[in-house]
């Protein structure tokens, strides 16, 4: 798959903005603020909808400006396929694909495969388990529209157990037959979302521990461990175990809404044990597996954008990702930097068709 061009309008800090892109290398560089990273952020868009860096969709529209309209032309599977998406202050934002609008923003989820490495992926280290299931989740969801669905339900049914639990607090009564609907709805769409992502870890784990040894010099062993409380009990005996805690609470303690990863290295956790280089690694090694499974799963190949990486990786990491680009037909990379001469000399010694854009 292959971005082939790029129009904005009103997107963060463009007015209005044309680009032409090289089918395989593509290098964003100038001085920091003035855009390159809004580049990469408005081809996420396409992808996913939203913003990388700031899904609130208002706050990506350029000031003193109340729309902004985003426009990919792209080449899939020898098909053109252009896909534009608007959005305007006060109004429900709507992606089109060659002209026809999608009726929901979640169909075209998966559509046009990415994968983002940028310096905020160490959140998925150092923040709350919330960040990590929005990564395992995403990538399943890439793959697995009907899995995205089931999310969206379960979500949704959380929130109106949590609106519930709050009424009966506020009003002074309890109502244990209406809780049970909500209950069992958890139960059902809860069971498919761990079942799948545990299969999916399944999958991932041995992809993501052959990345690592693959871009790291050392000998030591990382790992990813699926925490679950529905390892210990299906979802009714954990709700009606923490029952009196929810009403105390008055909000949903329990579910695969709590799920998390564990993170770790020769056993221990990352977060505290692995050092600069050791935590650079592991995250390259997770997006780079979340490359190869969108890759198996999809049949073409995922777009790989590369945020300001030299400045947060060492020369050799860099350099390992971009020969992917050659030596495993990894498709299309777009790269930022603020120096465009280290860009170029890493480059070239990988590839021969390349293009630099200075902004």
């Amino acid at each position: 798959m292959i971005l082939k061009s790029l129009s904005l309008v009103n997107y963060k800090n463009f007015d209005a903005i044309n680009f032409e892109f090289n089918d395989t290398i593509n290098c964003l560089v100038g001085h920091n603020g003035v855009g390159k990273t809004n580049v990469l952020d408005a081809i996420y868009h396409l992808s996913f909808g939203k913003s990388y860096f700031n899904p609130i969709t208002s706050q990506n529209i350029r000031h003193t400006t109340d729309f902004f309209v985003i426009d990919g032309q792209y080449e899939k599977n020898d098909r053109e396929e252009k896909v534009m998406i608007s959005a305007k202050k006060g109004q429900k934002k709507i992606i089109k694909r060659n002209g026809k609008a999608y009726p929901k923003i979640s169909d075209h989820i998966g559509f046009l495969p990415l994968v983002i490495i940028s310096p905020a992926d160490r959140d998925l280290i150092i923040e709350g388990s919330d960040i990590r299931r929005k990564f395992i989740d995403g990538v399943i969801a890439q793959s697995d529209s009907a899995y995205l669905a089931t999310l969206l339900n379960y979500n949704k049914i959380v929130a109106q157990r949590n609106a519930l639990l709050k009424y009966f607090a506020a009003n002074s009564t309890f109502d244990p037959t209406t809780l049970e609907v909500y209950n069992q709805q958890m139960n059902d769409y809860g069971t498919i979302i761990f079942e799948t992502r545990r299969a999916f870890l399944a999958a991932f784990i041995p992809i993501f521990i052959a990345r690592y040894a693959a871009i790291s010099s050392g000998n030591e062993t990382v790992g990813i461990q699926y925490q679950s409380q529905v390892f210990d009990a299906d979802i009714p005996t954990l709700l009606a175990q923490q029952l009196s805690k929810d009403r105390m609470l008055q909000y949903t303690s329990v579910g695969v809404h709590k799920d998390d990863l564990s993170l770790e290295i020769d056993g221990f956790p990352v977060k505290k044990f692995g050092s600069q280089g050791q935590q650079k690694s592991f995250l390259i090694a997770l997006k780079l597996a979340q490359f190869d499974f969108l890759k198996k799963k999809s049949q073409v190949n995922p777009l790989l954008l590369l945020d300001d990486v030299f400045d947060k990786l060492d020369e050799k990491r860099v350099e390992h990702i971009i020969k992917l680009v050659e030596n495993q037909n990894f498709g299309q990379l777009f790269i930022t930097d603020t120096h465009s001469d280290r860009t170029e000399k890493v480059v070239q010694k990988i590839s021969k068709s390349y293009q630099m854009i200075q902004l």
